[in-house]
């Protein structure tokens, strides 16, 4: 029998040694004893499996067929790793549980099955100690089970087209973290992605596009496409072929890959190539297939057709987020299916065509997936709801006896800057810090036990609109996906924020060694200075009545935000940023500072995130009144904010001196009514001088 040295060198530890402790394992496993002395290994090891079958084979090719596996009786010998599974073993609910056993003689893997054995030797690789011209490890017991079994990480591949060898690069590393999932956003407006043969023209016609930047693209009014051959083509797809390499690359490391056909909207470059699918047969309505046509889904089932033959997998992801549904109410087709169906509204109008394709999936051997729109209207009788909108989603999926995946875009988005965006590369807004990622629970403290049931895992989610390439792409995945995956395995009683955020420095650097581009945590800004101290005026704890209403997603503090003494952090959503969405880029907000003041500053900051909508103010108007009635203009100003920055942060306001005892500020933004105004605090007379 050929010794396993090859194995160690060229297999484990070359494959994936990195200068990591044994402490160093993520996800945080379920238990762990550590004991004395370590497992060195040298020229006489040998390595036994009781593995057969397609588990065998997955096994055998995923250490490239460097050593034979025999079948046989335990090996008692000393000195040899022992891969067994035995299907009966009831220490593991889950099919992936293990336990590794490390002792001076031999190591051991006992598993329910190969996805078992499989998770065992990644957690052997964490623990790789290299020493010398061998490898050790140091003597352990660990027994280790997955919390859910769904933990994933969704890529968009159409906005920005990644090719075939990123996103085997990137199952090497998610299996390693123990991500089991990957879900691909395979269409949308930016692109389609995928070879469908029935329909040759979504790849000829809808794959390229004439502009790489998406802000400069992405308006709908210039949202055109082009052909490969074209001199300025920007795009891509992955053709058959393609996938199925994929697929089987993604079943030898136990990742399940999940297609995405996004449906009924955010389908403008189905519109492109086959016009007579809109509404009226008129692509410039909406991005909306027309849903009262016949011909939608003779086209949505082929499509389908195709692509189950493609995926194994259990899902199919058809989207259902977003539509935007006005051209339903005056397109003739869609009016007459409302009324052959007794449908009240646009959502119930949606909600038949996912309750009609889910039958089309069901009839297949598939389920179907879907963002948590999918509830509006009807939802269909077996759909896993993807939940992203926050967690109420999914609670409600899930209090409904419906299957449930959390992704809730505060805690999971991976588009979001994860540090000052003044020193980041663009991002579409937002801020999750690796620290707020690794806070989620995917099950609510107050959540009972039969409604938890129901939610069966987390997913990372990677949008591209300003991610054009794969070094972009690894910088906004790592290290924050890793807090993904220790959320969707560990139980929390094994998390711990400082534990976890040293582990991953570590693997910062291994993911480095391995050619990889994560996030340098280690050099991370961390908090906005100005959000860790409190503003210091004399308005603070004033009361603020408002003329124009906060958002209540946005409230902040509600009605006393504008006096609190707390600046924002660096993005809205995560700090003291107060919005103003609803109100046409507009607020008006009065200040009683309880008696007549002299008063010397009054001002105030506001966020701008052109990718999230955000916008300076172009016109501030500051008044004050004695009686709360008359008020006389102190501050009246005009700004031309369309050349600034993306992301900034400004303070607008007055120096002077005047008397009076309410103070009114007002901002808007000219002309832009779906634009947003942020802002954090009414400082009058500040104290600290900042």
């Amino acid at each position: 029998m050929k010794t396993i040295k090859a194995l160690l060198i060229e297999i484990i530890f070359i494959c994936m040694s990195a200068t990591l402790s044994a402490q160093d394992i993520i996800p945080a496993p379920l238990s762990r004893i550590d004991g004395k002395g370590c497992f060195v290994f040298n020229s006489e090891t040998e390595l036994y499996t009781n593995l057969h079958g397609k588990e065998k084979k997955l096994l055998k090719t995923y250490i490239n067929g460097i050593i034979p596996l025999r079948n046989g009786r335990k090996a008692e010998t000393d000195n040899t790793i022992s891969l067994s599974v035995n299907p009966q073993d009831n220490r593991w609910k889950s099919e992936e549980g293990y336990a590794l056993t490390v002792t001076s003689e031999n190591i051991s893997i006992e598993a329910k099955s190969g996805a078992g054995i499989f998770y065992g030797l990644q957690t052997l690789m964490q623990l790789s100690n290299p020493a010398g011209t061998l490898h050790s490890i140091p003597a352990v017991y660990i027994n280790d089970e997955p919390r859910f079994p769904y933990r994933g990480l969704m890529i968009d591949v159409s906005r920005h087209f990644f090719p075939k060898s990123f996103i085997m690069k990137q199952i090497d590393m998610l299996s390693y973290y123990k991500i089991n999932r990957l879900h691909l956003h395979l269409t949308d407006g930016g692109g389609w992605r995928i070879e469908i043969k029935k329909y040759p023209k979504l790849t000829e016609e809808t794959a390229y596009r004439p502009e790489s930047d998406w802000s400069k693209w992405g308006s709908r009014g210039n949202r055109k496409y082009c052909k490969k051959g074209d001199p300025d083509a920007y795009g891509g797809y992955y053709t058959q072929k393609d996938i199925k390499e994929i697929v089987k690359y993604a079943t030898l490391h136990h990742i399940t890959v999940i297609p995405e056909i996004e449906m009924p909207g955010h389908s403008d470059e189905v519109l492109a190539a086959y016009p007579e699918l809109a509404c009226k047969g008129k692509h410039s309505l909406n991005a909306d297939l027309c849903i009262g046509n016949e011909k939608t889904f003779i086209f949505m089932e082929n499509v389908l057709k195709e692509i189950m033959d493609l995926f194994p997998s259990e899902y199919i992801h058809v989207g259902g987020d977003e539509a935007d549904k006005s051209a339903w109410k005056n397109c003739p087709l869609c009016q007459s299916r409302m009324q052959e169906e007794h449908l009240r509204n646009v959502d119930e109008l949606q909600g038949y065509m996912i309750c009609r394709i889910e039958k089309f999936l069901n009839a297949h051997g598939r389920k179907l997936l879907g963002w948590d729109e999918i509830m509006e209207g009807k939802l269909a009788p077996d759909a896993t709801v993807m939940s992203w909108r926050g967690v109420q989603g999914g609670i409600q999926a899930a209090s409904k006896g419906h299957h449930a995946i959390m992704t809730p875009s505060p805690y999971c988005y991976l588009d979001y800057y994860q540090d000052s965006p003044c020193t980041e590369p663009k991002a579409i807004g937002g801020y999750l810090t690796l620290e707020k990622a690794y806070s989620y629970n995917p099950i609510p403290d107050d959540m009972d036990s039969l409604t938890s049931s129901y939610i069966d895992g987390v997913q990372g989610n990677l949008w591209t609109e300003y991610v054009p390439t794969p070094e972009h792409a690894e910088h906004m995945i790592y290290p924050r996906i890793l807090a993904v995956a220790e959320n969707g395995w560990s139980r929390p009683s094994r998390k711990s924020w400082p534990d976890f955020y040293n582990r991953a420095l570590a693997a910062v650097s291994f993911l480095q060694s391995k050619g990889y581009h994560p996030f340098e945590l280690k050099d991370a800004t961390g908090p906005r200075p100005e959000s860790l101290k409190p503003c210091i005026h004399e308005a603070l704890g004033m009361p603020v009545t408002y003329a124009t209403p906060y958002n209540k997603y946005f409230a902040v503090g509600g009605n006393s935000a504008l006096t609190d003494g707390k600046r924002g952090d660096w993005a809205f959503g995560y700090g003291g940023w107060q919005g103003f969405t609803d109100t046409g880029g507009h607020l008006d907000v009065t200040v009683d500072m309880g008696k007549s003041t002299e008063l010397h500053d009054i001002s105030a900051e506001f966020l701008q995130f052109f990718g999230s909508r955000l916008r300076l103010p172009t016109n501030i108007t500051i008044s004050i009144s004695t009686d709360g009635q008359h008020f006389r203009d102190i501050y009246d100003k005009e700004f031309n904010t369309g050349n600034e920055r993306y992301y900034q942060i400004m303070e607008y306001g007055w120096k002077g001196t005047a008397t009076g005892r309410y103070i009114r500020y007002q901002a808007s933004i000219d002309k832009q009514p779906d634009k947003w105004l942020f802002t954090d605090e009414i400082a009058i007379n500040k104290k600290d001088g900042k």
